[in-house]
Protein backbone atom coordinates (compact mmCIF):
# COMPACT_ATOMS: atom_id res chain seq x y z
CA UNK A 1 0.00 0.00 0.00
CA UNK A 2 1.63 3.20 -0.78
CA UNK A 3 1.68 6.53 1.21
CA UNK A 4 -1.49 8.16 0.04
CA UNK A 5 -3.73 4.77 0.27
CA UNK A 6 -2.57 4.48 3.66
CA UNK A 7 -3.22 8.35 4.70
CA UNK A 8 -6.57 7.69 3.41
CA UNK A 9 -7.20 4.74 5.12
CA UNK A 10 -5.79 6.52 8.65
CA UNK A 11 -8.74 9.11 7.98
CA UNK A 12 -11.20 6.79 7.41
CA UNK A 13 -10.69 4.47 10.48
CA UNK A 14 -10.10 7.64 12.73
CA UNK A 15 -13.32 8.83 11.62
CA UNK A 16 -15.04 5.62 12.70
CA UNK A 17 -13.24 5.70 15.96
CA UNK A 18 -14.39 9.37 16.79
CA UNK A 19 -18.10 7.97 15.68
CA UNK A 20 -17.69 5.04 18.19
CA UNK A 21 -16.59 6.83 20.72
CA UNK A 22 -19.53 9.45 20.31
CA UNK A 23 -22.11 6.52 20.11
CA UNK A 24 -20.33 5.11 23.52
CA UNK A 25 -21.04 8.26 25.24
CA UNK A 26 -24.35 9.13 24.02
CA UNK A 27 -25.05 5.62 25.32
CA UNK A 28 -23.78 6.22 28.40
CA UNK A 29 -25.18 10.04 29.10
CA UNK A 30 -28.92 8.36 28.21
CA UNK A 31 -28.24 5.86 30.53
CA UNK A 32 -26.64 8.15 33.87
CA UNK A 33 -29.68 10.23 32.92
CA UNK A 34 -32.39 7.08 33.40
CA UNK A 35 -34.40 7.61 36.05
CA UNK A 36 -34.36 3.49 36.76
CA UNK A 37 -30.67 4.24 37.09
CA UNK A 38 -29.99 3.15 40.69
CA UNK A 39 -27.11 5.11 42.57
CA UNK A 40 -25.15 4.22 46.02
CA UNK A 41 -25.52 0.55 46.88
CA UNK A 42 -25.98 -1.95 44.50
CA UNK A 43 -25.50 0.75 41.62
CA UNK A 44 -22.60 -0.85 40.06
CA UNK A 45 -24.39 -4.28 39.81
CA UNK A 46 -27.48 -3.12 38.17
CA UNK A 47 -25.39 -0.99 35.60
CA UNK A 48 -23.51 -4.75 34.97
CA UNK A 49 -27.03 -5.99 34.58
CA UNK A 50 -27.97 -3.23 31.56
CA UNK A 51 -27.82 -4.26 28.38
CA UNK A 52 -27.50 -0.34 27.04
CA UNK A 53 -24.12 -0.26 29.10
CA UNK A 54 -22.84 -3.36 27.35
CA UNK A 55 -23.52 -1.77 24.36
CA UNK A 56 -21.40 1.49 25.31
CA UNK A 57 -18.61 -0.75 26.42
CA UNK A 58 -18.77 -2.54 22.78
CA UNK A 59 -18.65 1.00 21.31
CA UNK A 60 -15.65 2.11 22.83
CA UNK A 61 -13.46 -1.31 22.08
CA UNK A 62 -14.73 -0.90 18.65
CA UNK A 63 -13.59 2.69 18.80
CA UNK A 64 -10.29 1.48 20.32
CA UNK A 65 -9.54 -0.89 17.69
CA UNK A 66 -10.19 1.20 15.07
CA UNK A 67 -7.89 3.90 16.32
CA UNK A 68 -5.23 1.61 16.75
CA UNK A 69 -5.72 0.44 13.28
CA UNK A 70 -5.34 3.81 12.67
CA UNK A 71 -2.04 4.26 14.12
CA UNK A 72 -0.60 1.20 12.21
CA UNK A 73 -1.35 3.45 8.59
CA UNK A 74 -1.16 6.74 9.34
CA UNK A 75 1.31 9.06 11.74
CA UNK A 76 0.54 9.74 15.36
CA UNK A 77 0.66 13.82 14.41
CA UNK A 78 -2.65 13.20 11.64
CA UNK A 79 -4.56 10.66 13.85
CA UNK A 80 -4.55 11.96 17.46
CA UNK A 81 -5.70 15.18 16.30
CA UNK A 82 -8.86 13.43 14.21
CA UNK A 83 -9.70 11.40 17.87
CA UNK A 84 -10.97 15.26 18.66
CA UNK A 85 -13.64 14.85 16.47
CA UNK A 86 -15.59 12.55 19.51
CA UNK A 87 -16.64 16.13 21.05
CA UNK A 88 -18.28 17.43 17.32
CA UNK A 89 -19.85 14.17 16.66
CA UNK A 90 -21.27 13.65 20.32
CA UNK A 91 -22.92 17.12 19.99
CA UNK A 92 -25.47 16.72 17.34
CA UNK A 93 -26.01 13.06 18.09
CA UNK A 94 -26.76 14.06 22.18
CA UNK A 95 -29.36 16.48 20.99
CA UNK A 96 -30.64 13.95 18.34
CA UNK A 97 -31.80 11.61 20.68
CA UNK A 98 -33.02 14.08 23.33
CA UNK A 99 -35.33 15.91 20.19
CA UNK A 100 -33.92 19.36 21.03
CA UNK A 101 -31.05 21.47 18.75
CA UNK A 102 -27.60 22.10 19.83
CA UNK A 103 -27.23 26.08 21.47
CA UNK A 104 -24.88 28.10 19.69
CA UNK A 105 -23.17 28.06 23.09
CA UNK A 106 -22.52 24.20 22.94
CA UNK A 107 -21.12 24.42 19.14
CA UNK A 108 -19.08 27.80 20.54
CA UNK A 109 -17.90 25.57 23.29
CA UNK A 110 -17.18 22.65 21.47
CA UNK A 111 -14.79 24.32 18.77
CA UNK A 112 -12.70 26.29 21.47
CA UNK A 113 -12.37 22.76 23.39
CA UNK A 114 -11.95 21.20 19.79
CA UNK A 115 -8.79 23.95 19.11
CA UNK A 116 -7.28 23.87 22.22
CA UNK A 117 -7.36 19.97 22.21
CA UNK A 118 -5.88 20.03 18.53
CA UNK A 119 -2.98 22.28 19.74
CA UNK A 120 -2.17 20.35 22.65
CA UNK A 121 -1.78 17.16 21.27
CA UNK A 122 0.19 18.81 18.09
CA UNK A 123 2.67 19.92 20.61
CA UNK A 124 3.20 16.66 22.64
CA UNK A 125 4.09 13.93 20.07
CA UNK A 126 6.43 11.61 21.86
CA UNK A 127 9.79 12.94 21.15
CA UNK A 128 11.36 8.84 20.57
CA UNK A 129 8.73 6.25 19.73
CA UNK A 130 8.90 2.86 21.50
CA UNK A 131 10.32 3.81 24.44
CA UNK A 132 8.12 2.39 27.38
CA UNK A 133 8.11 2.63 31.17
CA UNK A 134 10.29 -0.07 33.33
CA UNK A 135 8.39 -2.48 35.72
CA UNK A 136 9.00 -0.22 38.65
CA UNK A 137 7.88 2.74 36.86
CA UNK A 138 4.52 1.15 35.81
CA UNK A 139 4.16 -0.01 39.61
CA UNK A 140 4.98 3.34 40.80
CA UNK A 141 2.80 5.60 38.05
CA UNK A 142 -0.20 3.08 38.28
CA UNK A 143 0.13 3.73 42.66
CA UNK A 144 0.33 7.26 42.11
CA UNK A 145 -2.61 7.34 39.54
CA UNK A 146 -4.94 5.50 42.20
CA UNK A 147 -4.31 7.98 44.39
CA UNK A 148 -4.86 11.13 42.61
CA UNK A 149 -8.09 9.20 40.87
CA UNK A 150 -9.48 8.38 44.70
CA UNK A 151 -9.21 12.29 45.57
CA UNK A 152 -10.79 13.85 41.86
CA UNK A 153 -13.97 11.25 43.09
CA UNK A 154 -14.05 12.13 46.56
CA UNK A 155 -13.57 15.92 45.52
CA UNK A 156 -16.30 15.22 42.45
CA UNK A 157 -18.17 13.76 45.30
CA UNK A 158 -18.34 16.60 47.30
CA UNK A 159 -18.94 18.91 44.38
CA UNK A 160 -21.80 16.73 43.57
CA UNK A 161 -23.43 17.47 47.23
CA UNK A 162 -22.26 21.15 47.60
CA UNK A 163 -21.94 22.63 43.52
CA UNK A 164 -24.46 21.26 41.72
CA UNK A 165 -25.02 17.94 39.71
CA UNK A 166 -22.41 19.51 36.54
CA UNK A 167 -19.49 20.81 39.57
CA UNK A 168 -18.89 17.33 40.46
CA UNK A 169 -19.49 15.33 37.07
CA UNK A 170 -15.86 17.24 36.11
CA UNK A 171 -14.24 15.62 38.81
CA UNK A 172 -15.50 12.52 37.88
CA UNK A 173 -14.19 13.28 33.84
CA UNK A 174 -10.78 14.18 34.89
CA UNK A 175 -10.42 11.20 36.70
CA UNK A 176 -12.00 9.20 34.05
CA UNK A 177 -9.59 10.53 31.26
CA UNK A 178 -6.70 9.89 33.81
CA UNK A 179 -7.32 6.74 34.18
CA UNK A 180 -7.60 5.85 30.76
CA UNK A 181 -4.26 7.48 30.02
CA UNK A 182 -2.46 5.85 32.44
CA UNK A 183 -4.11 2.71 30.77
CA UNK A 184 -2.42 3.88 27.64
CA UNK A 185 0.75 4.21 29.28
CA UNK A 186 0.65 0.74 30.78
CA UNK A 187 -0.43 -0.92 27.69
CA UNK A 188 2.80 0.06 26.04
CA UNK A 189 5.23 -1.46 28.68
CA UNK A 190 2.82 -4.46 28.36
CA UNK A 191 3.46 -4.28 24.73
CA UNK A 192 7.36 -4.02 25.23
CA UNK A 193 7.30 -7.07 27.81
CA UNK A 194 5.40 -9.33 25.96
CA UNK A 195 8.03 -8.57 22.98
CA UNK A 196 10.45 -8.87 25.82
CA UNK A 197 12.12 -5.77 25.10
CA UNK A 198 10.94 -3.81 28.11
CA UNK A 199 13.64 -1.82 29.84
CA UNK A 200 15.10 -3.14 32.92
CA UNK A 201 15.81 -6.25 31.87
CA UNK A 202 12.99 -9.88 31.09
CA UNK A 203 9.77 -10.21 33.38
CA UNK A 204 8.28 -12.89 34.54
CA UNK A 205 5.36 -14.53 34.06
CA UNK A 206 3.44 -12.79 37.05
CA UNK A 207 4.56 -9.07 36.30
CA UNK A 208 3.72 -9.65 32.95
CA UNK A 209 0.17 -10.63 34.38
CA UNK A 210 0.09 -7.86 37.23
CA UNK A 211 0.16 -5.48 34.21
CA UNK A 212 -2.80 -7.04 32.60
CA UNK A 213 -4.85 -6.73 35.21
CA UNK A 214 -3.96 -3.07 35.86
CA UNK A 215 -4.75 -2.11 32.40
CA UNK A 216 -7.95 -3.99 33.04
CA UNK A 217 -8.48 -2.13 36.24
CA UNK A 218 -7.78 1.72 34.94
CA UNK A 219 -9.37 0.75 31.78
CA UNK A 220 -12.48 -0.11 33.58
CA UNK A 221 -12.48 2.08 36.50
CA UNK A 222 -12.01 5.11 33.43
CA UNK A 223 -15.63 3.71 31.70
CA UNK A 224 -17.16 3.61 35.61
CA UNK A 225 -15.77 6.93 36.28
CA UNK A 226 -17.26 8.70 32.84
CA UNK A 227 -20.77 6.86 33.38
CA UNK A 228 -20.62 8.96 36.94
CA UNK A 229 -19.84 12.00 35.04
CA UNK A 230 -22.20 12.17 32.46
CA UNK A 231 -25.50 12.55 35.18
CA UNK A 232 -24.13 16.46 35.30
CA UNK A 233 -24.37 16.23 30.89
CA UNK A 234 -22.24 14.96 28.25
CA UNK A 235 -20.60 17.64 26.69
CA UNK A 236 -18.60 18.90 28.72
CA UNK A 237 -17.56 15.78 30.91
CA UNK A 238 -16.60 14.54 27.53
CA UNK A 239 -14.52 17.15 26.70
CA UNK A 240 -12.88 17.17 30.09
CA UNK A 241 -12.21 13.27 29.43
CA UNK A 242 -10.43 13.77 25.77
CA UNK A 243 -8.49 16.60 27.38
CA UNK A 244 -7.14 14.94 30.63
CA UNK A 245 -6.56 11.61 28.29
CA UNK A 246 -3.70 13.23 26.71
CA UNK A 247 -2.90 15.34 29.13
CA UNK A 248 -1.80 12.55 31.68
CA UNK A 249 0.04 10.55 28.82
CA UNK A 250 2.23 13.99 28.44
CA UNK A 251 2.80 14.07 32.01
CA UNK A 252 4.21 10.40 32.07
CA UNK A 253 6.44 10.75 28.83
CA UNK A 254 8.05 14.16 30.22
CA UNK A 255 8.30 13.12 33.95
CA UNK A 256 9.43 9.27 33.08
CA UNK A 257 10.62 9.55 29.72
CA UNK A 258 12.76 11.90 28.59
CA UNK A 259 9.82 13.63 26.10
CA UNK A 260 9.55 17.12 25.89
CA UNK A 261 7.14 19.50 24.16
CA UNK A 262 8.04 20.11 20.18
CA UNK A 263 9.43 23.46 19.60
CA UNK A 264 11.56 23.95 22.98
CA UNK A 265 10.02 26.74 24.78
CA UNK A 266 7.84 27.91 22.86
CA UNK A 267 6.21 24.64 22.86
CA UNK A 268 5.60 25.07 26.03
CA UNK A 269 4.05 28.55 25.85
CA UNK A 270 1.50 26.46 22.84
CA UNK A 271 0.43 24.54 25.30
CA UNK A 272 -0.03 26.45 27.82
CA UNK A 273 -1.96 28.39 25.59
CA UNK A 274 -4.00 25.60 23.99
CA UNK A 275 -5.02 24.22 27.46
CA UNK A 276 -6.03 27.97 27.96
CA UNK A 277 -8.43 27.66 25.07
CA UNK A 278 -9.70 24.44 25.98
CA UNK A 279 -11.02 25.58 29.07
CA UNK A 280 -12.91 28.51 27.86
CA UNK A 281 -14.42 25.98 25.69
CA UNK A 282 -15.07 23.43 28.94
CA UNK A 283 -16.67 26.93 30.12
CA UNK A 284 -19.00 27.06 27.11
CA UNK A 285 -20.13 23.35 27.27
CA UNK A 286 -20.73 23.34 31.19
CA UNK A 287 -23.15 26.49 31.03
CA UNK A 288 -24.44 26.22 27.53
CA UNK A 289 -26.29 23.24 27.42
CA UNK A 290 -29.64 21.92 29.12
CA UNK A 291 -29.75 21.87 33.38
CA UNK A 292 -29.70 18.68 34.36
CA UNK A 293 -32.28 17.36 35.97
CA UNK A 294 -31.85 17.40 40.32
CA UNK A 295 -33.99 15.09 42.59
CA UNK A 296 -37.16 16.72 43.74
CA UNK A 297 -37.04 17.24 48.18
CA UNK A 298 -39.41 15.25 49.73
CA UNK A 299 -42.41 16.65 50.48
CA UNK A 300 -43.19 16.71 54.79
CA UNK A 301 -46.56 14.45 55.50
CA UNK A 302 -49.58 16.92 56.03
CA UNK A 303 -51.11 17.30 59.34
CA UNK A 304 -54.25 15.12 59.90
CA UNK A 305 -57.44 16.20 60.88
CA UNK A 306 -56.16 14.77 64.18
CA UNK A 307 -52.83 16.61 64.86
CA UNK A 308 -49.45 16.28 63.20
CA UNK A 309 -48.60 12.62 62.18
CA UNK A 310 -44.05 11.58 63.66
CA UNK A 311 -41.98 10.56 62.47
CA UNK A 312 -42.63 7.49 60.86
CA UNK A 313 -39.27 4.47 60.09
CA UNK A 314 -39.12 2.89 57.02
CA UNK A 315 -38.76 -0.63 57.66
CA UNK A 316 -36.32 -3.02 55.98
CA UNK A 317 -38.29 -5.27 53.50
CA UNK A 318 -37.59 -8.85 54.60
CA UNK A 319 -37.32 -10.70 57.53
CA UNK A 320 -38.71 -10.53 61.44
CA UNK A 321 -36.67 -7.68 61.90
CA UNK A 322 -38.72 -5.69 59.54
CA UNK A 323 -42.15 -6.77 61.63
CA UNK A 324 -40.81 -5.66 64.93
CA UNK A 325 -39.43 -2.01 63.22
CA UNK A 326 -43.09 -2.08 61.96
CA UNK A 327 -44.44 -2.58 65.20
CA UNK A 328 -42.58 -0.13 66.77
CA UNK A 329 -43.15 2.57 64.28
CA UNK A 330 -47.06 2.04 64.52
CA UNK A 331 -46.90 1.84 68.78
CA UNK A 332 -49.74 2.67 69.90
CA UNK A 333 -51.93 1.97 66.89
CA UNK A 334 -51.20 -2.17 66.88
CA UNK A 335 -51.94 -1.80 70.73
CA UNK A 336 -55.97 -2.62 71.72
CA UNK A 337 -58.30 -0.26 71.65
CA UNK A 338 -59.97 0.23 75.65
CA UNK A 339 -63.69 0.06 75.80
CA UNK A 340 -65.26 3.16 76.73
CA UNK A 341 -66.93 3.02 80.68
CA UNK A 342 -70.72 2.95 80.51
CA UNK A 343 -72.38 6.55 80.92
CA UNK A 344 -73.69 6.82 84.92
Amino acid sequence: MNAAAGTVLAVLLSLVSAAGYALAAVAQARLAAAPSTPSGRGALRALLARGQWWSAVGLNAAGALAHVAALHYGPLTLVQPLGALTLVAALPLAAYTARRRVTRTEWRGALWTLAGLVGLVAVTGPAAPGESLTLAEALVVAGATALLIAALAGGGRAGREGGGVRAGGLGHATASGIASGVASALTQTLTAALALSLPGGRPTWWQTALLAVLISAFAMGGLLLSQTAYRGGLAAPLAVVNLSNPAAAAVIGVALLGETFRAGAWGWLAAAAAALVAARGVVLLTTGGPTPPHPEPEAAPEAGPAGPVGPLTVPPPFGEPALSNLAEALGDTLAPVREAEPAR
